[in-house]
């Protein structure tokens, strides 16, 4: 990738709808051109997806919940069972496995703590869990899906 290619998926973070002829402006190139990258930076796996970023207040899911779970089973079939379970629920939006103390991080949005209760009997009944710690974001500090761009050059 080169600055162009910087500067157009910086607009695209900002905003995936902005027309292309902004973007083209805002990168320094015409608009054909522009088009061009963009659809080499899709089919190169660079912009993986185009989405619409929701409020989440105004579809009643303004709770944000950590979860830590830690097991004491680490065979391929626990994981898998486990892993296929959790992420079928709707309402955990990020899911990752850890290194240290905690094996698996969730987070999950849900309208209110009744919400997370059923969460979290869906989670206890899809494996057998040793520990789940559930913490609530009190305030969103910062929030952004925009992934920093001065590190894309060392990429190669």
């Amino acid at each position: 990738m080169d600055k162009i290619d910087l500067k157009i998926v910086k607009c695209l973070q900002e905003d995936a709808m902005m027309p292309v002829a902004e973007v083209a402006d805002r990168a320094g190139i015409s608009p054909s051109p522009c088009w061009r990258r963009i659809q080499k930076l899709i089919a190169d796996g660079v912009i993986r997806s185009r989405v619409a970023l929701l409020d989440p207040a105004k579809i009643n899911v303004p709770v944000n919940v950590f979860v830590s779970i830690r097991t004491n089973q680490h065979s391929l079939e626990w994981a898998s069972k486990f892993c296929r379970a959790a992420a079928q629920i709707p309402e955990v939006v990020e899911f990752y496995r850890m290194s240290g103390r905690v094996d698996y991080l969730l987070r999950v949005v849900v309208p209110n703590i009744a919400a997370y209760d059923d969460v979290y009997r869906r989670l206890i009944k899809a494996a057998d869990l040793y520990d789940v710690t559930s913490s609530f974001a009190m305030e969103t500090i910062k929030y952004t899906t925009a992934l920093p761009l001065h590190y894309a050059d060392e990429a190669d």
